[in-house]
Order: C-alpha cells, then structure tokens, then sequence
C-alpha cells in the first residue's frame, strides 16, 4: 500500500526479526537444539504499531529506514502485505536492515541478539512532513534505539504536527541510566501520551515507583502519561488525576510487541474520540493478545475479538490511592 491518506504515521525503527520458539533452556556450549520451526517477519517498534494498527483498520504509514539488502525487500513487502503504507520508507546508503534474534526461555525474560543496521542513521530530516501535516495522529516509537534523532529535533517535528491538529504519542525503548531526563525536557511539552513501562521509566527518572515516575513525566509537560506494569496492570496520569487498572487475563506465549500492540489499540480510541477507560481496556486487550502468539503481530486480535474478549473481561480504572 502506498500513497497519501493515512489516519497514522508511525515512526520509528524498522528490523527484521528471526523468533526461535520458546526454549526449555538456552543451549550448552557446543549443543544443538532443535525446535520445531522459527518465524522471520518484519519488526521494530513502528513497523509493529503500524501492522497492528491496519489489522484494526486503521490507515497507518511506517516512516522508517532499511539498507538496500535482502531484509530490506523482505521487510517493505511483509509491511505491505499487511497493508501499510511504505511510501515514507528511506535507505541507508552504507548500513544494512537492521535485525533481531529473539531467544525466549520458558520460566525466564527473553534475550535479544541485535544489529542495530540502518537505525542508526534515521533522521527526524527522513520524516515527509508533507505526509505528517495529512494525518491526524504521529507515533514515535522505540524513541532512543535510533541515535540520530535529536531530542530537540523531535520537539520540532512534533510541535509541526501539534500546530496542524495532530496528537502525538511517544513511546521508548532501550534508555541507558546516562539518558537521564535530558533526551525527554524539549518533547514532553509537545507530547499527548507518553506510553513508557515501568522499567523503561525507572531507567529515565531513577525511580522505582510508578506514581512517582508518572509525576516526574507530568512535570516535564506530557499531558497524559501511560505506564504499563507487565502483570501488575496499568498506571495512568491524566491532568484530571492518577488512575490504575489491573492487567487482563491472558494466556503467555512471548511478550514481544506487547508494548507496541498496546500503542495501537490506544491510538484507536484517540481516534474514535473514546473516553480514557475504555481506550485502555482496548489498548490493554490489543496488548495483551500479542502475548497469546510467538511473534510480534501474529496473536493480535481484531477489533471484533477484542470487543468481543472485552465483554468477558472488562476493565475499569480506579482512582490511585493516595
């Protein structure tokens, strides 16, 4: 799919990733172990985001960079087989597609083998304001995992889209404790949603707690601040107060693409002018079913089985204690 028209543009890193089942173990030195299949598909915060959002019917493009190599043309055809807009894709003359190696282990967290590729060399200069100014909402996601984009760069993209009625949403990914605060101050002002989980937001402020981390993040400017807590559910600040929800129940398969999954059914209800609980019980439905399958995309629901799983399962915000 390709052309002008799109509801969402999705920013971010763009990867081509190789899921290895989940292990009974990591291998011994010399060891093979055999599984029986592994699933190579187009990945990266905003592919993800962008993929989930076109299942729910959402006109999305990706704006992201590729090398000019094999997973380049793997990862553009497999985005437009599932039907997003790959017109604001660039090339790296001198970098590869970045990749991935997903290695689960059942009981344990997974582990990552990464090249970061042609991440490295994504612009904020490499997003078509032309294609931003058409859409009604801009999503930044994997923030930090891609270098060259400048802090104050992004406060500038995304105050162009603020100005032309857009909200915009940020998500992060890999913060490092010497990112601090710093790499947040020039965007927060200009962000509608900041969507960090709770680790990601301990590395950023140095706090453990949710509440707390919230609070800082408010501080800073973001008008809404979501952050997800794996099992332990949901924390959201609003300028109306601070609210949590608990996490639905879900069979566990492999986490990868939760976090991004959980990005675009809350960019649904953005869309459809939903109020905030019911945009986080489907946002936490989208999520969670990315949970239910190896992959990052392949478990997610529609927007009818999340509606339909909803009407077993609802969700309901409470007021965080004070």
């Amino acid at each position: 799919m390709t052309g002008t028209g799109c509801e969402v543009v999705s920013v971010g890193i763009l990867v081509a990733d190789v899921f290895v089942p989940p292990l009974p173990r990591l291998p011994a030195p010399g060891e093979l172990q055999l599984v029986d299949d592994m699933l190579l598909a187009a990945g990266g915060c905003a592919a993800n985001t962008a993929m989930d959002l076109a299942k729910l019917g959402v006109r999305t493009a990706v704006a992201g960079k590729v090398g000019s190599d094999f997973f380049a043309g793997f990862v553009r055809q497999d985005l437009e087989a599932h039907g997003v807009d790959v017109s604001g894709l660039s090339v790296s003359a001198t970098a590869p597609t970045s990749r991935t190696v997903i290695l689960p282990v059942v009981g344990d967290d997974r582990r990552y083998i990464h090249a970061v590729g042609a991440n490295a060399h994504l612009r904020v200069e490499d997003v078509s304001r032309a294609q931003v100014a058409g859409a009604k909402i801009l999503h930044v996601g994997g923030y930090l995992l891609f270098p060259g984009f400048e802090p104050q760069a992004l406060a500038e993209l995304f105050q162009f889209a603020r100005a032309r009625g857009l909200r915009t949403l940020l998500d992060v990914a890999g913060p490092k404790p010497e990112h601090g605060l710093d790499v947040l101050r020039p965007v927060l002002p200009y962000t509608d949603v900041f969507l960090p989980n709770q680790d990601e937001a301990a590395v950023l402020t140095g706090e453990p707690d949710a509440s707390r981390q919230a609070e800082i993040f408010a501080g800073l400017g973001a008008h809404t601040t979501v952050i997800t807590r794996g099992g332990d559910g949901l924390l959201v600040r609003t300028p109306e107060g601070a609210f949590t929800a608990p996490a639905l129940p879900f069979e566990f398969v492999d986490g990868s693409g939760a976090g991004d999954a959980f990005d675009a059914g809350y960019i649904v209800g953005l869309l459809e002018g939903w109020g905030l609980e019911r945009t986080l019980a489907f946002a936490s439905a989208i999520g969670g079913s990315a949970c239910t399958r190896l992959g990052t995309t392949a478990g997610v629901f529609t927007r009818a089985e999340a509606e339909a799983y909803l009407a077993r399962h609802p969700l309901s915000l409470q007021p965080l204690a004070a």
